[in-house]
């Protein structure tokens, strides 16, 4: 089982839409980059929807006994907080309502990419404090990438 912030799944699943199939690790430490390549490895994990540090975030050096240090860059989204923590649950109780989910709640990564399939096509209201065309690039990304997750072989 994979505990997973709703946004870092989407976050993969944008990677993939992107056409990036290779995952290295990052400066700061965080595990995004085994987490990505275990999703695509196995495709049927089981997903454990958190909205704290899940294992994305466990050896992250931005991870501050289990709580996000890091700040984000607000130069091109003005109504967004400067924490990174504050920000991104922002996001993910947002996905989470949008796709009827709950913290704890386990779900099959297919199952999940199944759900943005239904809910991804327009993203404005959950990332509101994004520019326009930023959003729409981001929703053509989650398309792409749900189609390439749940395609067959």
């Amino acid at each position: 089982m994979i505990r997973i912030k709703p946004h870092h799944f989407v976050d993969v699943l944008r990677s993939l839409g992107r056409g990036r199939t290779a995952f290295e690790p990052h400066p700061y430490g965080h595990a995004m980059h085994a987490v990505a390549r275990e999703l695509v490895e196995n495709r049927d994990s089981v997903l454990a929807i958190e909205l704290g540090a899940d294992d994305v975030c466990l050896p992250c050096r931005h991870n501050a006994g289990g709580l996000c240090d890091d700040t984000i860059d607000t130069s091109f989204r003005p109504q967004a907080p400067s924490s990174k923590r504050e920000y991104n649950l922002r996001i993910d109780r947002r996905w989470c309502e949008r796709l009827g989910l709950k913290p704890g709640d386990r779900i099959g990564a297919r199952d999940l990419c199944r759900r943005l399939r239904e809910v991804g096509d327009d993203l404005a209201d959950v990332y509101c404090e994004l520019p326009p065309e930023r959003t729409a690039e981001r929703a053509a990304e989650l398309r792409a990438g749900v189609e390439e997750y749940l395609r067959p072989g």
